[in-house]
């Protein structure tokens, strides 16, 4: 009995895993939805800045460390701090929705990728696979980016990591790298760029500056808590 109670006990620990599981859940299966589903009708993206910004194979590495990016920083908060796990997960999950909802409503696209690749090495090879299993759909805003910030300020407000300049550092290297990536590797248009950065401005505002989320969380833990009074 007291083993069972314990894994119970355990269990209750990490139920806020919960919410990130099904939201994971919702939204790869919208977002399979869109790439299965705009496919030729869609509203074209593209600015003139696009056109001076060269294809540069390298950068599919720091777009591609963009998955392990955000499942460390998300699993570190997810064990480490409930606070700061519940900030990153509204900030992520709030952009990703609105992301869902622009392309579901408004479907868009580009045609910035090189029909040939320029060179033949390992990082063009990586673009091709790339190529072949994301289309050049759904894009806007830049969710590789729009989440890139999103971890980096975690990481920047995170008082368990204000210590660690080498992480800060390096996550701060790292988003800027996957950023660039995104136009670098043409997977995304400037104007999908620029539009994740206001996006996420925005979020900054609300979840950071503001806290109202958590504390809105906070109270609602408060209520449940509280005993009734006898009377």
């Amino acid at each position: 009995m007291k083993k069972y109670l314990d894994k119970l006990s355990k269990l209750k620990e990490y139920r806020h895993a919960l919410p990130l599981i099904i939201y994971g859940i919702i939204y790869l299966s919208w977002f399979g939805y869109l790439e299965r589903t705009v496919t030729s009708r869609y509203r074209v993206i593209h600015v003139a800045l696009d056109d001076h910004i060269p294809f540069c194979e390298i950068f599919v590495v720091p777009y591609l460390l963009w998955f392990a990016y955000v499942a460390v920083v998300v699993a570190y908060f997810f064990l480490r701090d409930k606070d700061d796990y519940f900030r990153t997960c509204t900030f992520l999950f709030t952009g990703m929705t609105i992301f869902l909802l622009v392309s579901t409503l408004w479907p868009n696209g580009h045609h910035l990728r090189p029909y040939i690749m320029p060179r033949d090495n390992v990082f063009t090879h990586l673009v091709a696979r790339l190529y072949r299993t994301d289309t050049p759909t759904n894009l806007w805003p830049s969710i590789h980016v729009y989440n890139s910030l999103g971890c980096h300020i975690a990481v920047m407000h995170s008082s368990r990591l204000e210590k660690y300049k080498g992480i800060r550092i390096g996550s701060f290297i790292l988003c800027i790298s996957i950023i660039m990536s995104t136009m670098f590797i043409k997977q995304h248009s400037a104007f999908d760029v620029a539009t994740a950065f206001i996006l996420a401005a925005v979020m900054y505002g609300l979840v950071y500056r503001s806290d109202i989320l958590l504390n809105f969380y906070h109270s609602l833990q408060k209520r449940r808590k509280r005993k009734p009074e006898i009377g």
